[in-house]
């Protein structure tokens, strides 16, 4: 009898810190076919899609190099800077 494979957990490479994580512990940002730019909680959504650390230190890191806006190839708008702050408890801070 064959050993069962282990099933291989997909990792991405974080645009703020460039260290690469489990897709699951990270934030996605995907570009649409339609050209909008949103945050993906399911990891689902169809388009070009960009991935940061639950670190606000990565996403400020990233923000500051426009690191977002050139790997998603459009200007990412600044609400969905603002959601990604939301969503990592840091709402209302600013540069």
């Amino acid at each position: 009898m064959e050993p069962k494979k282990k099933k291989k957990t997909p990792e991405r490479q974080c645009l703020g810190c460039n260290e690469h994580k489990s897709k699951r512990e990270m934030l996605r940002v995907v570009r649409t076919p339609e050209g909008e730019v949103m945050l993906d909680f399911s990891g689902r959504k169809n388009g070009r899609g960009a991935y940061i650390c639950r670190d606000v230190r990565c996403l400020k890191k990233a923000r500051k190099s426009k690191r977002l806006d050139r790997s998603l190839g459009c200007e990412v708008p600044e609400e969905v800077y603002d959601a990604m702050e939301a969503e990592l408890g840091e709402n209302g801070e600013a540069d």
